[in-house]
């Protein structure tokens, strides 16, 4: 059946020769609309299958405002534009089009862009539909494995995580009983690792005792709805005490609450929390309200059964099992929240052909991303070609990409295949895509659209069969805005865009790359490992990272090769820039890092005090006074911290 077309272009002439391309190929086009008004008209009157529209039109709307009106309509659209800066296209990409064709449009990529964009709008369906359709086998396989309430969330955090992104998930009853507390939590440690929070690791966490929580829970209130907030924009999360605390524990920027009602005033509530701001949408409360008759019934099985048996038994002790090894990205090394939300990402493209942009700093491991996306995919026994756009002349790129023929240029003794052919079937890693040239881009573009290459010196076309990855360390809009590269290009990569996190947002994940490396190079020289000093260790937390993962390697190869084999590993170079002290605000990722931080706090703290007052501990003004508490538990905390009085001053007195 002929795909019916609208054409918004406020340029007849543009308009009419895109009108004669459509209809010879085949295509029904319903109108040409001049205005965002007539566009509005022609898609509230219309059953409508693609649209063709123009970002600049006459009047006060715009073409990105008749987009937001089609994405909600799930209409499938490309823009058209004869020019763009960095601030137009970063509107665009807030819409997700199919497309991006740059005006004057040739026929051959105008037919190859509508048929890639009904291509992708079915998949997104259907691919929608089938993993809707899985997660609710997986949930029900979990009601059926007879589980607690706690091994049963375990398994569910793992199931969902893909679909609805968190850094910690909570469930428990509703109203809940101030004398106990009974909400169930993980923590998510590692990209498939999670660790058990319940009542005595809260308050461990939060440095509370069984008083203070209840505390807490007595003043809190519970909604009653689905809802979405962000930790000190919304209102009303103040008056959730015990989820604005937690938020404040953990360090998490926004959660949403999901209540499943149970019959007779009893409910569960999910609480999904993140590190990130405005990470939850309307789209994941959508999803769980289809999920609802499931999770509501499972819960059922579960949370309610479990939670009385709690109440009846609160001593009892359960088996946790809450961390699972990581084997789908066994390489990566981290386990810091924004690595685990790209590669979260990296897990979910993997086993599709959807084309992969890679963006992040030098040294990020881009890379190795690339190379996971591929051992996860249909692909993964077929090649894996690495290209360093780079790091080839510019005269040599199109025959290193493509090939050339016997003779077709001085040196050219044989025929040879490029870097496209060799990967036919596989995956093809274009590492430095920005460093391009624009005459390059342009044949790039062909190969994507057509899949299909030309021999340089060749007449005639081979087709390839190539999933394409490509990374940059270069912002592309800027680029675009520079015309540096093509805007056309950019949006046939950028189907599907993954950030890598630099190493100075991660830090800390600068303990188990170190630790990795040293023992990666000490092997290799055949020198034991006696572990890291101290004293290196703060230095390089206390770093920016200007090399990211590639200059913490470079650095501990150093000290590998310079150490004795006798002694911990000691920086063997001298850091510029770096500022003394562990960042304050530095994300943590499990329950130590959490305690580390409480404790680091507490030490500069006390020893603030105990420099202002010169090391004097009791008696007026000493510094068990300004600290409020009995000198008998300062002298037990500075013994537990490792505080020495002697170090803020010359006197033995107390």
């Amino acid at each position: 059946m002929s795909k019916k077309i609208l054409i918004v272009e406020d340029e007849f002439i543009v308009a009419n020769n895109l009108q004669l391309i459509l209809e010879v190929a085949g295509y029904t086009v319903r109108g040409i609309a001049a205005s965002a008004k007539e566009a509005q008209e022609y898609i509230e009157q219309n059953d409508l299958d693609l649209v063709l529209l123009d970002i600049k039109l006459k009047g006060k709307l715009s073409g990105i405002d008749i987009a937001r009106q089609l994405r909600a309509g799930h209409i499938p659209f490309i823009f058209l534009s004869a020019y763009a800066n960095q601030a137009i296209l970063e509107e665009a990409k807030t819409t997700e089009p199919y497309g991006f064709l740059v005006k004057p449009v040739r026929e051959k990529d105008l037919l190859v862009a509508l048929e890639i964009a009904w291509y992708l709008h079915q998949h997104s369906f259907e691919s929608k539909w089938r993993r809707e359709e899985q997660l609710q086998k997986s949930i029900a396989e979990i009601m059926n494995e007879g589980l607690d309430a706690q091994q049963s969330l375990c398994k569910m955090a793992k199931v969902l995580q893909p679909y609805i992104p968190f850094d910690f998930i909570v469930s428990g009853m509703r109203p809940m009983d101030a004398q106990q507390f009974t909400d169930i939590g993980y923590l998510r440690t590692g990209f498939d690792e999670y660790q058990f929070i319940g009542e005595k690791e809260l308050e461990n966490i939060a440095g509370l005792s069984k008083t203070g929580l209840q505390g807490i829970m007595e003043n809190s209130v519970f909604d009653n709805h689905a809802n979405i907030y962000t930790y000190g924009m919304t209102g009303n999360v103040v008056n959730n005490l015990l989820q604005r605390k937690l938020m404040e524990w953990l360090r998490m920027q926004s959660y949403l609450v999901f209540p499943l009602s149970l019959g007779y005033g009893l409910s569960v509530h999910y609480y999904f929390y993140s590190r990130q701001i405005n990470i939850y949408h309307k789209e994941h409360i959508a999803l769980l309200n289809r999920l609802k008759i499931c999770l509501e019934e499972l819960a059922g099985k579960t949370v309610y059964a479990s939670t009385s048996s709690m109440l009846q038994s609160a001593t009892s002790k359960k088996k946790r099992g809450e961390v699972t090894e990581n084997k789908l990205f066994k390489d990566i090394i981290g386990n810091h929240h924004l690595l685990l939300s790209a590669l979260d990402l990296a897990a979910q493209v993997a086993p599709y052909n959807t084309s992969v942009l890679i963006l992040g700093e030098s040294g990020t491991g881009k890379e190795g991303v690339a190379q996971a996306i591929h051992k996860l995919s249909p692909r993964k026994n077929a090649p894996f070609i690495k290209v360093n756009c780079a790091a080839i002349p510019a005269t040599l790129i199109e025959s290193e990409l493509f090939g050339h023929e016997k003779g077709a240029f001085t040196g050219a003794i044989e025929k040879r295949k490029g870097k496209f052919e060799l990967a036919d079937g596989g995956t093809i890693f274009l590492d430095e895509i920005g460093e391009l040239p624009l005459s390059m881009q342009v044949k790039l573009l062909r190969v994507l659209q057509e899949r299909e290459i030309e021999y340089v010196g060749g007449s005639t076309t081979v087709k390839i069969n190539v999933r394409i990855v490509a990374a940059t360390n270069r912002n592309l809009e800027q680029e675009i805005a520079a015309q540096n590269f093509r805007l056309d290009l950019y949006y046939r990569l950028n189907v599907f865009p993954l950030t890598l996190p630099p190493l100075r947002e991660r830090k800390t994940d600068i303990a188990p790359l170190a630790n990795y490396f040293a023992q990666k190079f000490c092997h290799s020289l055949n020198k034991p490992f006696n572990g890291i000093t101290d004293s290196m260790m703060e230095k390089m937390y206390a770093y920016h990272w200007p090399g990211n993962i590639r200059e913490l390697e470079n650095i501990i190869e150093q000290s590998v090769v310079l150490n004795d084999g006798k002694s911990k590993l000691e920086l063997m170079r001298s850091f510029h820039g770096a500022s003394p002290g562990i960042i304050a605000n530095e994300m943590v990722n499990t329950f130590e890092q959490v305690k580390h931080i409480q404790q680091q706090t507490e030490r500069e703290y006390i020893t603030a005090c105990l420099k202002k007052t010169k090391g004097r501990i009791r008696g007026v003004g000493g510094a068990a006074a300004l600290l409020n508490i009995k000198p008998s538990t300062l002298e037990s905390k500075m013994a537990k911290l490792q505080i020495n009085r002697q170090d803020f001053t010359g006197s033995t007195e107390p």
